[in-house]
């Protein structure tokens, strides 16, 4: 049982990774990116074959997928998103063409790693990065758990402190309150939104770089299926909520590793739909969920 919530807890842990910076980025800017998935899965994929010219540690992976995943997502926000604004200022009208928009930056990104990987599972095999395990008690945990749980805590408690203490922060958390008003006391809304995709498509990177660490390698497809989950752990805690994600991952994360212990992996993603739908028959706006979240 102890080794199961392990498991679980690393794989709450992963989930949390991913869907921080997409949960954040759908309460404030109201974007919610459905390429978060492809770009989470291509930074991986740029890290495998800079690997294979290159033998890199650890660190210098995470920072690579961190680079890649942020510079993609800037590109998704600058090159589509803004076009649709732009086009249509009014974002609760625009929203199915966002997310239109976040569906075909996925295609492309998910049928170039198609064509360059021929869909064959990739890792990092080629890292000098080196995997070890401990024997805690009744308890046995590897190196890349560790770094998985410090990783995805830490950022999670930074992100929450950075959004109630610090004044960019508070900017980005009035303007998912009231953008008017907030656009009135003079926050760029524009500029706050490439930052929070930014930050958002980093995480997505870091947590791409980690999982494939864990598993051994990844699918270019794997980023579907990590964007549905991320999905149902944000429902689950609520929008926007950094409490709202880590409880959501968790609860998903143990849910799945439960399931799939007693029963099949192929019921991981009924579980993850199954939870949205008792929570929101109860909490429609999730475990964390704001009475009211206007969008820019």
């Amino acid at each position: 049982m102890a080794e199961i919530l392990i498991d679980a807890v690393t794989l709450g842990a992963l989930y949390l990774l991913f869907a921080l910076g997409m949960s954040v980025a759908w309460g404030t800017i109201g974007i919610l990116n459905f390429a978060h998935g492809s770009t989470f899965m291509f930074s991986a994929m740029v890290a495998h074959y800079a690997v294979q010219s290159v033998a890199l540690p650890m660190w210098a992976m995470v920072l690579l997928g961190a680079a890649v995943g942020m510079v993609l997502s800037v590109l998704t926000q600058a090159l589509i998103f803004n076009l649709i604004l732009r086009r249509n200022p009014d974002l609760l009208k625009a929203e199915m063409q966002i997310v239109v928009g976040g569906i075909g930056a996925a295609s492309v990104l998910l049928a170039i790693a198609q064509n360059l990987t021929k869909s064959v599972p990739f890792g990092f095999s080629a890292s000098t990065f080196q995997i070890a395990t401990y024997q805690l008690g009744p308890v046995q945990i590897s190196n890349v758990q560790i770094v998985i749980l410090v990783a995805a805590f830490g950022l999670a408690g930074l992100a929450a402190w950075w959004l109630r203490s610090a004044r960019a922060g508070l900017a980005l958390r009035a303007i998912g309150v009231n953008p008017e008003v907030a656009s009135l006391m003079g926050v760029d809304r524009g500029r706050m939104a490439l930052g929070t995709m930014a930050a958002a498509g980093a995480l997505a990177g870091v947590a791409g770089i980690l999982l494939t660490y864990y598993l051994g390698s990844i699918a270019p497809e794997t980023g579907d299926s990590f964007l549905i989950s991320a999905f149902a752990a944000i429902i689950l805690g609520g929008i926007g909520s950094v409490a709202g994600v880590v409880t959501g991952a968790m609860v998903l994360a143990l849910a799945e590793t439960l399931v799939v212990t007693q029963m099949s992996g192929t019921w991981a993603s009924a579980v993850a739909f199954g939870l949205i739908f008792v929570v929101l028959l109860f909490l429609p706006r999730g475990i964390f969920g704001r009475k009211e979240v206007r969008r820019t």
